[in-house]
């Protein structure tokens, strides 16, 4: 499983870098905010939003903490798709929400 800072993700973010962001929080965890360009689909709904992405793309997944963030890049891995998960989640987020 390829891992990324939430540091880094700041970074290239910072420097202009356009980044593919999923939020798999549930959506009343997104409302005390979420990294300004990332998208909110909930972890128990991703198998059923997955063709809203695409195998070419890369994507960043983001949770609270890092563990259902993890199992939703094991999830998409298994699909095809290029997936990263933000170490710590949106407790090591230090950026703008």
């Amino acid at each position: 499983m390829k891992i990324i800072s939430a540091n880094e993700v700041n970074q290239r973010l910072s420097a202009g870098e356009k980044l593919n962001i999923i939020d798999v929080r549930e959506a009343s965890e997104v409302q005390n905010g979420k990294i300004p360009t990332s998208v909110n689909i909930p972890l128990g709904l991703l198998e059923f939003r997955m063709n809203e992405l695409e195998k070419k793309e890369d994507y960043i997944i983001v949770c609270q903490s890092g563990g259902r963030s993890s199992q939703a890049v094991k999830f998409l891995e298994y699909q095809g798709y290029n997936v990263t998960n933000m170490n710590g989640g949106m407790l090591a987020w230090e950026g703008k929400v």
